[in-house]
């Protein structure tokens, strides 16, 4: 018997598909490495100029020839730290409700408004901190300030939150704020990649756990959290390479300034993509160039993250098929 042939001949929908498909890739990539290039480009002047300092300075005046991005750095950090912190819990809670526990009926108008939340312009997340939240949250880091002010990090120098004429001022404008406001934007894109993840748990392997007597939390934990760990790692990094970049929401609700600042309680930071934002108007061209290095380093900081979210997500068992 002759041996068939597998071979398929492509439709001409099928190549144009294709065409398509590797055209839109090379372009993404093609513009991506541009961008890098002209960043590279601009920012050669302020490396030149400042060296090794770029990266160990935390002083910003360019036209003194004394500029870093520590202080920035560490400020796009903490923001993108506290972030996750809220963002994680909101964003797994909220995939395992939709895709285990709503009901059906429910199940897309869910899905709906979280895909909406995404599309919020960042300016409304912005206002929203600005005139609500930053007149109620304060209350919070006075609190977290008086029982774990101990730790550092959420100490809050020259407050003395016992007494109760002391200024509210200085827990207004935080970190801790600003990362609140952030979670809150990268919550949609960070349940999107975890709520596909859980629905695709193997339905072999959440029968057998149910026919073995687990409850429905009991086979949540032992089939499904297991299958979406890598989803769940994916999609956190890339809301927090998301949260790095984030500009007009962090500007409108932190006060600006230029120095190490640890405390994620007390008024004050900064972030790269704020410091761009609030200097760019005014600067000489050093400090353009300057800026073009912040920025060029926050580019590649977000690449690296991001691709190592994707790679975590593909070789994660996210996906994968029970027998």
């Amino acid at each position: 018997m002759a041996r068939r042939s597998l071979k398929s001949r492509p439709v001409g929908a099928d190549q144009v598909f294709r065409s398509v498909s590797v055209g839109s890739g090379v372009v993404v990539l093609a513009i991506m490495t541009m961008v890098g290039l002209f960043l590279a480009i601009r920012a050669s002047e302020a490396l030149r100029v400042s060296g090794t300092g770029f990266v160990t300075e935390h002083a910003w005046e360019p036209d003194g020839g004394q500029f870093g991005i520590v202080a920035v750095l560490l400020g796009t950090i903490l923001i993108g730290l506290v972030a996750i912190t809220f963002a994680l819990p909101l964003a797994a809670g909220t995939a395992l409700f939709i895709s285990e526990y709503a009901p059906r009926r429910i199940e897309r108008m869910l899905i709906t408004l979280v895909d909406l939340m995404a599309a919020v312009p960042s300016v409304v997340f912005g206002l929203w901190g600005m005139f609500f939240l930053q007149n109620h949250i304060f209350t919070v880091s006075r609190l977290l300030s008086t029982w774990f002010g101990w730790t550092g990090v959420l100490a809050v120098p020259g407050a003395h939150p016992e007494n109760p004429l002391d200024t509210v001022t200085q827990y207004k404008s935080s970190t801790f704020l600003a990362g609140i406001v952030v979670a809150l934007m990268i919550t949609p894109i960070m349940c999107s990649v975890m709520r596909e993840a859980f629905s695709q748990a193997p339905v072999g392997e959440r029968e057998a756990a149910l026919g073995l007597g687990a409850t429905r939390w009991g086979m949540v934990r032992t089939v499904v959290l297991p299958f979406g760990k890598g989803a769940i790692i994916g999609g956190t990094m890339l809301g927090l390479g998301r949260a790095l970049g984030e500009t007009i929401a962090v500007y409108m609700i932190m006060s600006v300034i230029i120095d190490i600042q640890p405390y994620v309680l007390k008024s004050g930071g900064s972030s790269i993509s704020v410091l761009i934002a609030q200097r760019v108007g005014d600067s000489s061209a050093l400090g353009v160039s300057a800026l073009m290095a912040a920025g060029l380093a926050l580019f590649v900081l977000t690449l690296i993250i991001n691709f190592g979210a994707a790679t975590i997500v593909a070789r994660s068992r996210s996906g994968a098929e029970s027998n």
